[in-house]
């Protein structure tokens, strides 16, 4: 293997990246004789240790400055480890001179970058500068109410400070209630306007012998998880100006709608979990206190809950919902598999995750000066070159023997087993541990109390090869950096649950996408990285809470329509979507259902895809439910009508045919909540193989027309049995772009796998 490319390209890599890192594609003019910081570039390393990298810099700079002594004067920063290069006082002639020295990539100037948010709402365009916009509209959510069922919250933090919020709205009829440390009268304000915590589900199961004191629980809405905190401060935080991850991240953190007001249940407590009995209580409560939506980062392994289940969310969910309250669960954590998804219920808004434009870079140094940018959270400080070993089947026994001690640990190690082989790596006193993976997870570092980072295959195997052909390998992991925007792509990441729904497989699952990687928000105390699609929902949930109050009028489904049929299919940038599992491709509808949530269109989709309570008993008698069951359900006799109507026609933002013959057509209805006089057209794309024919060809609405039906007749040319392919249909006025995943799957032979 040639390291020289590698070196080379790794090399401008980390240039490129310090570049980014220092704000200094932007210059900035100066007066010529005022010494300002400058960054000199010397590209890759031409020396071996970094007591030779330094001399060379002081090489450079004393004939500019005619002294070692005004040299050394000079210098800020030399860096000597990755790259070469250094950070100096200069003047605006220094810098010009010093620029033509040929040992010199470039010199730009130093510049002070602003404290930005933690970066999931810029990410996604929900600005607060605009003087326009959803925040703008609704005074940043300030009467809107989210109820959040989950571990309870730590009302000492910040993101729950009450500062500049009005009365509590009149509607609300929830409580605070006191427990074992947390005082109602104290620790509830204008943000956090209800706390309640439901433990009869917890007693039950656990025959009353749940020992608070020693589980390390509190027996009050307190959360001592951290999940309930972090979730409630994506939807809702308020805004702190100052927070990070040990310097990571900085910014001001704030969620989705900032001045929104929580009300938290806690139905989930150490080691048990969360019960459903509670959780079903806490549903009936937060409908009875008036909240505007419901956030469940909470969900189940596969096999998924049926819709009727009453002891499941999607019971108690289909009241809230039929009550016009709006409910966004999570999709789970248990993908990339298809059929993962959970909270499948149709009337429940079904979150999956994304990553953001920011990432964490680790520098991992071989002593060879090849240096390659893992992945990770590492905040340990930067260590000298220490042994570098793999760590295989055949020295399990050395790890074991402690012989790894002192030394940075090569792995290659699926997901799925990184934690059980960091623990015994990190119990034989390793200084540090690189994971080799297919897909990489940086997740599985969260716990490693040793500096840790993730490379792909790729560059495990450089590093395997760097081991292999040197007498004694060196490396060292350096700290990580905070990266915003180019080069990074956003992704569906490796843990979000995948469709197709493994229920009823007709209806689309997940619906919408948020970010959930590495979100930085409240816990107990402090601020820390989350991931997962629980830090996804609250996005949504935080979304559609101002939404709602953009839009009172319109039902869970109308919204729903609306997240679903304005949702980019890109980043925002413009950048295709990938989806990560055992390979990488282009996320579809399976992956992120309608897209990346993309918040400033939502109160604008031109068209919606409305239901009530007539359609979603028109889905259950479909997914052939029996009286009894749908009776129960909706609290009264019930009986569904024959024949039966078809799951195809439900009247989804979607069209999904999993058991495609030769031809079927599907119908929907459109509302305008547009122009009154709108004109729309169809823009079709179809999937592979598949012919999609819409009727009419055209959807003309007037002050008298707001409601439209149309049908899609759907043929398949493919002669075998198929997997799914995906296309889109999209109504198109020049203005708004109602765009409808389409995914269908030819079955010649049915009830085949």
């Amino acid at each position: 293997m040639d390291n020289s490319f590698l070196i080379a390209d790794t090399s401008s890599l980390v240039i490129g990246l310090v570049l980014i890192l220092n704000g200094l594609f932007i210059s900035a003019a100066q007066p010529n004789g005022l010494n300002k910081i400058h960054i000199v570039h010397l590209g890759a390393k031409q020396h071996d240790t970094p007591e030779l990298v330094t001399n060379s810099h002081y090489q450079i700079l004393e004939p500019l400055f005619g002294s070692k002594e005004a040299a050394r004067n000079s210098l800020v920063y030399n860096y000597k480890h990755g790259f070469s290069g250094f950070a100096a006082k200069l003047t605006a002639s220094q810098a010009k001179n010093l620029s033509a020295h040929p040992e010199v990539l470039c010199v730009v100037p130093s510049r002070v970058m602003r404290l930005k948010t933690t970066r999931t709402f810029d990410y996604l365009g929900l600005s607060l500068t605009s003087p326009k916009g959803l925040l703008y509209e609704t005074k940043m959510g300030s009467e809107a109410i989210i109820g959040v069922i989950d571990s309870g919250i730590w009302p000492e933090s910040q993101s729950f400070n009450d500062t500049g919020l009005g009365p509590i709205p009149k509607r609300w009829k929830g409580k605070c209630v006191s427990g074992n440390g947390f005082d109602a009268n104290k620790h509830c304000n204008k943000k956090l306007i209800g706390a309640e915590f439901f433990t009869e589900g917890l007693l039950d199961i656990t025959d009353g012998q749940y020992d608070f004191a020693s589980e390390d629980e509190s027996k009050s809405p307190r959360d001592i998880v951290g999940h309930g905190t972090h979730v409630a401060a994506i939807a809702a935080g308020s805004f702190v100006a100052t927070a990070n991850y040990k310097g990571l991240a900085g910014g001001i953190a704030r969620g989705a709608a900032p001045h929104a007001r929580i009300a938290m249940y806690k139905t989930c407590w150490k080691r048990v979990g969360c019960i459903t009995s509670d959780m079903l209580k806490a549903i009936d409560h937060s409908i009875r206190d008036g909240v505007d939506v419901i956030s469940i980062s909470i969900g189940t392994d596969a096999p998924a809950s049926f819709d009727i289940d009453q002891s499941d969310i999607a019971f108690g969910s289909f009241q809230a919902v039929m009550k016009g309250i709006p409910v966004v669960a999570s999709a789970g954590n248990e993908g990339p598999n298809a059929q993962t998804t959970d909270n499948v219920a149709p009337w429940i808004i079904t979150v999956a995750a994304t990553s953001l434009d920011r990432s964490f870079p680790i520098p991992i140094t071989l002593g060879n000066n090849l240096t390659i940018l893992g992945e990770g959270l590492n905040t340990f400080p930067e260590a000298g070159f220490t042994d570098l070993i793999l760590s295989d089947e055949m020295m399990s026994a050395s790890i074991e023997q402690g012989q790894t001690q002192g030394s940075i640990v090569l792995a290659f190690t699926p997901t799925d087993q990184a934690i059980r082989k960091a623990n015994s790596i990190v119990r034989a006193g390793c200084a540090g541990i690189i994971y080799a993976q297919s897909v990489i997870d940086p997740t599985v570092c969260s716990d490693v109390h040793v500096p840790c980072a993730v490379v792909d295959y790729e560059y495990g195997t450089d590093i395997l090869y760097y081991i292999q052909t040197t007498g004694v390998p060196k490396a060292k992991i350096s700290p990580s950096k905070t990266l915003i925007g180019r080069p990074i792509a956003s992704r569906v990441p490796r843990f979000s649950c995948r469709g197709p729904n493994s229920v009823s497989p007709a209806i689309l699952k997940p619906d919408i996408a948020a970010p959930g990687v590495n979100v930085l928000s409240a816990v107990t105390g402090v601020y820390k990285f989350m991931s997962g699609t629980s830090m996804a929902t609250p996005v949504v949930s935080g979304i559609v809470g101002l939404l709602r109050q953009t839009r009172p009028d319109w039902s869970p489904a109308a919204i729903r329509s609306a997240l679903v049929t304005t949702a980019w299919k890109t980043d925002p940038s413009g950048e295709p979507i990938f989806s990560e599992g055992s390979t990488r491709k282009l996320a579809d509808p399976f992956d992120y259902g309608g897209g990346l949530i993309n918040p400033e269109k939502v109160t604008d989709p031109g068209l919606i895809y409305d239901m009530g309570i007539d359609d979603y008993l028109h889905y259950l008698c479909s997914a052939e439910y029996d009286d009894a069951s749908i009776s129960k359900l909706l609290g009264k006799t019930y009986k569904c009508t024959y024949p039966k109507p078809s799951m195809l026609d439900f009247n989804l933002p979607s069209i999904t045919i999993p058991s495609l013959t030769e031809e079927v057509t599907v119908t929907r209805t459109v509302t305008n909540v547009g122009s009154a006089s709108s004109v729309y057209r169809p823009v079709i794309e179809s999937p592979f193989g598949i012919e999609l024919d819409v009727n009419p060809k055209t959807l003309v609405f007037g002050s008298n027309i707001r409601k439209i039906t149309f049908t899609v007749r759907v043929k398949t040319s493919h002669r075998v049995n198929t997997d799914y392919y995906f296309g889109s249909l999209c109504w198109t006025n020049g203005v708004h772009n109602v765009s409808t995943p389409v995914s269908v799957r030819t079955k010649i032979l049915r009830n085949y796998v």
